[in-house]
């Protein structure tokens, strides 16, 4: 039977050859990305670092791609990279700071985390991950505030009404849970779905 390992080199043979334009691979990348294809797309983010390797873009999706696939270590350095040639890549900042949490560096992904909002304090995506930490934490009550936050800056993004559920259903208030819920209805309709099935 052929293992992941040799399909993966199948497919790594059928690629274009490095023909040095970074644009285009960075272009081939993302479209094995879509189409969850991630070890055809490290190696062509790979080929695309190779020829610009101060691609923030590339190193930023490099990163991406190996957290989906548990590489988290390696994601670390190449989002230490994306955020050290481009500081205001707010993204890179949230993915660092949950690769750290994955990492169970909770301190310094609560730093790292800072440092995002410090460029940009109404980014609710990174309150989210900072919640998620609090929850772990069993600080409840900054947990709770990080989620508010991102609601109140995104109402209509369904993440944080996600995020207050999961806090709802860790502290065991079903009240919270069914009035999320109810929310999440309209905002994310499968999420309420999967929640209505398990808790309802």
């Amino acid at each position: 039977m052929e293992s992941d390992n040799e399909r993966v080199g199948a497919k790594n043979d059928m690629l274009p050859p490095p023909d040095g334009n970074a644009a285009a691979l960075y272009t081939q990348a993302l479209t094995a990305l879509e189409e969850q294809r991630n070890s055809e797309a490290l190696v062509l983010l790979d080929r695309c670092i190779v020829a610009k390797p101060r691609d923030s873009a590339a190193l930023y999706a490099r990163g991406v791609t190996n957290i989906s696939m548990g590489n988290y270590r390696k994601a670390a350095c190449d989002l230490l990279k994306t955020i050290a040639i481009d500081r205001t890549l707010l993204h890179g900042w949230k993915q660092l700071g949950f690769v750290q949490f994955m990492l169970g560096k909770e301190e310094e992904a609560i730093k790292t985390l800072k440092k995002g909002l410090e460029i940009d304090p109404c980014y609710a995506e990174i309150y989210c991950v900072l919640g998620d930490i609090y929850i772990d934490r069993c600080e409840h009550d900054k947990a709770k505030e990080a989620f508010d936050t991102a609601l109140d800056l995104e109402p209509d993004n369904p993440e944080p009404h996600g995020k207050l559920a999961m806090y709802y259903l860790a502290r065991g208030d079903m009240k919270g849970l069914k009035r999320e819920y109810e929310l999440l209805k309209t905002v994310d309709a499968e999420l309420a779905e999967q929640i209505r099935t398990l808790y309802f």
